[in-house]
C-alpha cells in the first residue's frame, strides 16, 4: 500500500475536466481525495473532516473564491499546506495568494508531474516539522522566542503562528546563521526548484519573516538583504539592515 494513503486531500476546483483529471491522478498516487466545486461546499468539508493539505482553485462561483476560503482555512489551521491553482499568471495575484496564506501557487495550464511533485514535497516539508511529542526545541534572538517544532512565535507584545514554509525558511536561515544565502539555494533548499527558477515567491516569505519577527519591517536588522548576493539571518546584527 503507498505511504500516502494517509493524506487526505480537500481539492476546490470546478472546472469538472480539470477536477476529474486530478483526483484520478492524486488517486493514482495513492492520496485520498474530497473535491468540493464552491467555497461553501469546501467550508463545509472542512468543519467535518481533516485534511493534510488543500488545492484551491482561485476563481470559483458563489460568493466564496479561492482567496476567501484561504483566509477562512488559515484563521482555523495555521499549519495545513496550502497550494493555489489560478488561471492568472500577474505577479500581483500571485503575492496577494501567498499574503492570504498559500504556501505555494500553480499557473493554469499547469504541467501534471510538477503539480504532483510540488504536492509531494510539500507533504514531506509537513511531516518534517510535525510537532513531537514532549520536545520544546527553541530558538530565541532579539525578543523573539520561535518554537522550532510547533511554529509558535512569541515577542514584541504578540503570539503568532509560523505556516510550514514559513518555520521551514526561518529553520533554514537560523541554520546558516551569519551566512550569505542566495536566491538559487534558499530556492533549491525550500522548494526544491531549480536554482534559476524565476519567481518572487521567496521575496514575499522575506516580507513575511520580517513582518513577524523584525520591530521595523521596513528596516530590517535580522533578515537582511545582501544585495546581488541574497540574505543574511543575523541573531545579532553588527549594523542596521538595509
Amino acid at each position: 500500500m503507498s505511504a500516502n494513503c494517509e493524506h487526505h486531500l480537500l481539492l476546490v476546483e470546478d472546472e469538472q475536466h480539470i477536477a476529474s483529471a486530478l483526483i484520478f491522478n492524486l488517486q493514482q498516487e495513492g492520496y485520498k481525495v474530497s473535491h468540493a466545486e464552491t467555497g461553501e461546499e469546501a467550508m463545509q468539508l472542512l468543519q467535518q473532516q481533516q485534511f493534510s493539505l488543500a488545492i484551491l482553485d482561485r476563481m470559483l462561483p458563489g460568493g466564496v473564491d479561492g482567496l476567501s476560503l484561504c483566509r477562512h482555512i488559515r484563521a482555523h489551521d495555521s499549519r495545513m499546506p496550502i497550494l493555489m491553482l489560478t488561471a492568472m499568471n500577474q505577479d500581483h495575484e500571485r503575492i496577494n495568494g501567498l499574503r492570504q496564506g498559500a504556501d505555494d501557487y500553480v499557473v493554469k495550464p499547469f504541467v501534471l508531474d510538477e503539480l504532483l511533485l510540488r504536492i509531494a514535497g510539500m507533504l514531506r516539508r509537513s511531516a518534517w516539522y510535525r510537532p513531537v511529542a514532549g520536545a520544546d526545541e527553541e530558538y530565541c534572538f532579539a525578543n523573539y522566542r520561535i518554537n522550532l517544532h510547533s511554529g509558535s512565535v512569541t515577542g514584541g507584545g504578540r503570539r503568532i503562528q509560523l505556516t510550514e514554509l514559513e518555520l521551514k525558511i526561518a529553520r533554514v536561515f537560523f541554520d546558516h546563521e551569519g551566512e550569505v544565502l542566495s536566491r538559487a539555494f534558499l530556492l533549491q533548499s525550500v522548494w526544491g526548484l531549480k536554482p534559476d527558477t524565476a519567481t518572487r515567491t521567496l521575496d514575499n516569505f522575506i516580507v513575511r519573516l520580517r513582518k513577524y519577527m523584525e520591530e521595523n519591517p521596513a528596516r530590517p536588522r535580522h533578515f537582511v538583504t545582501v544585495r546581488g548576493q541574497g540574505y543574511c539571518f543575523y541573531r545579532n546584527p553588527p549594523q542596521d539592515g538595509d
